[in-house]
């Protein structure tokens, strides 16, 4: 990701900015890598966008990064008869196996891992953290929780747990049909999902080989426990703030962003920054302020790259937004407590 900065800006593309224009502009504006999300789109649409950014790039005489970001496995609620259904406070909820359509009182959960790793006394969370439920009592294929807090929940919302450790891989048949894909599209960096333990990334590192950079996502409470072997095994290491911050109580994720951040540079390896940036960019042509400090943090402590998702994806504002990080960037790099900074963060760890 060569720049006249140290620390690089890796930008996800999607409907706001897949055209060849617009992926010029990001150029310009600064983008070092571009983040293709397998979580969305075909193969063909991606290898359109592969094309796209590396002829616009040799136009531009520099060589832009492409990371292929693998969906990884997504545990998610099945369908209830109505659209949506309110769960209160105090009712009981159950989740089970049945290939039946939910109601107010129970709804399918497909995943056998869950109710083998679930306990009573852990939280549920579904629909990112937004509805809690308490484990009262499990079973191989269902399981009894009380609402904790409750709303209006619908079909198909993501679900987490906090509090167990899951025996999936982090590779589900689509990941891989994704990666023998995107491994011979030649792509940069592959973006493994969900890592909860160094085993994770040896089992791809064994796919991917010397072909690609492996860069393992933490999103994982369950990470932290082993993330000098995680940091260790793989190329780059991302702090993913999003699922991060429904899986860990949302205050701690600052301190674990920077312990994750001290750790990758005491092992040499580089760190990518990523969720909610400038997020308000999205619809605004401005940040926030605390949004502004957000990056300049990251960039203080040492990151190496910092990372826009829905942003340049989805956002009114793309390129305005690539600007702005650069900005600041620019500016606390050119601060002469910059690098006294790194150094004294990674000596007090």
């Amino acid at each position: 990701m060569p720049s006249s900065t140290r620390t690089k800006i890796l930008a996800t593309l999607g409907p706001a900015s897949n055209s060849e224009e617009k992926i010029g502009e990001l150029i310009e504006a600064g983008v070092d890598g571009f983040r293709l999300n397998f979580s969305h789109g075909t193969h063909d649409e991606h290898k359109a966008l592969y094309d796209t950014i590396r002829r616009v790039a040799k136009s531009k005489g520099t060589h832009t990064t492409i990371v292929a970001d693998l969906q990884g496995p997504k545990l998610r609620i099945g369908l209830f008869k109505e659209d949506k259904v309110l769960l209160k406070k105090g009712q009981k909820f159950t989740f089970d196996m049945k290939q039946e359509l939910g109601d107010a009182t129970r709804v399918t959960l497909p995943h056998k891992e869950i109710f083998e790793a679930l306990k009573p006394g852990d939280t549920l969370l579904v629909n990112d953290g937004n509805i809690i439920l308490n484990v009262l009592k499990c079973s191989k294929d269902k399981a009894e929780t009380e609402v904790v807090v409750g709303g209006v929940i619908s079909g198909h919302k993501g679900v987490n747990l906090p509090n167990s450790s899951l025996n999936i891989s982090p590779l589900t048949p689509k990941d891989l049909d994704d990666l023998a894909f995107a491994l011979e599209l030649k792509v940069d960096c592959v973006c493994l999902s969900f890592v909860q333990r160094t085993s994770d990334v040896k089992e791809a590192r064994k796919i991917i080989g010397k072909k690609a950079l492996i860069i393992s996502k933490l999103e994982k409470p369950q990470a932290l426990d082993d993330l000098d072997g995680i940091i260790k095994a793989s190329d780059m290491v991302m702090v993913a703030r999003g699922d991060l911050g429904v899986e860990c109580p949302i205050v701690t994720v600052p301190v674990l962003q920077k312990k994750i951040e001290a750790k990758c540079r005491l092992y040499g390896k580089p760190v990518i920054v990523a969720t909610q940036m400038l997020e308000s960019m999205i619809s605004a042509p401005m940040p926030t302020r605390a949004e502004v400090s957000d990056v300049a943090t990251a960039v203080y402590d040492g990151c190496d790259v910092v990372m826009l998702s829905a942003e340049t994806a989805a956002g009114s504002y793309p390129v305005e937004t690539v600007k702005t990080m650069r900005g600041v960037i620019e500016q606390v790099e050119a601060d002469p407590r910059y690098f006294e900074s790194v150094n004294r963060f990674v000596e007090d760890f």
